[in-house]
């Protein structure tokens, strides 16, 4: 299991010449996403995310509480950052997001594994796709630092740029902290604030009170 050590930002047509300076292109794709959750959004009030993508699910849950955080300067590069673990087994999925929904899911004596292409444990569940968007992303890494950069354009008319290092959970997440920094730095980047991800501004336009309530729990 890897834990996603990510900071966002704006990026501009200067940000792509930067990066087509000193980063080398790994390719451009495009893929669709479709994100679920329960009618009372259970699983997005714990800062929980299901999402299929090409066919494959996958779950970003937030790392454990009391994580180290950098002292000193490097605080405000941590502040820009999110960390969550990336769960790819759909047994896992399935095992996680079933114990979220214990006290209200149809199939509490089932312990039977759905498979990758039968989607009818979403239906017991009471799952139900809340988002849904298209992504065209360009990827670009930066030397050997571990560092991989996203210029992501959505269809509904966002964009926004992701730096991201990827580390296995219980590793150095001060030091992904750092390259990310420093990736900043190379890139011009300035400004202090979090920058909206794609599915916070598909929130606020679209899902106003799933938004809201988001907002009220602090998970946005």
């Amino acid at each position: 299991m890897s834990v996603e050590v990510e900071r966002k930002f704006l990026f501009t047509a200067n940000t792509l010449k930067t990066l087509e300076n000193i980063g080398v292109c790994v390719g451009q794709r495009q893929f669709h996403d479709q994100y679920f959750d329960t009618p009372g959004f259970e699983l997005t009030l714990r800062d929980m995310w299901l999402r299929k993508r090409k066919g494959c699910w996958e779950l970003k849950c937030p790392t454990a509480d009391g994580a180290e955080e950098p002292n000193g300067e490097r605080s405000a590069a941590a502040a820009l950052c999110t960390r969550y673990r990336e769960i790819s087994s759909l047994s896992e999925i399935y095992r996680r997001v079933k114990e979220v929904l214990k006290d209200t899911c149809e199939d509490r004596g089932t312990e039977t594994t759905p498979s990758q292409g039968d989607d009818s444990w979403l239906s017991k569940l009471n799952l139900a796709c809340f988002a849904e968007f298209t992504t065209t992303r360009r990827s670009f890494t930066l030397g050997e630092e571990g560092v991989q950069i996203d210029l992501d354009q959505a269809d509904f008319g966002h964009h926004v740029g992701e730096i991201e290092v990827l580390i296995p959970e219980g590793g150095d997440v001060e030091s992904a902290q750092e390259k990310i920094r420093n990736a900043a730095q190379k890139l011009g980047l300035s400004g202090d604030r979090r920058v909206d991800g794609k599915m916070t501004v598909y929130l606020q336009r679209y899902r106003p009170e799933h938004y809201a309530k988001l907002l009220s729990a602090h998970v946005l």
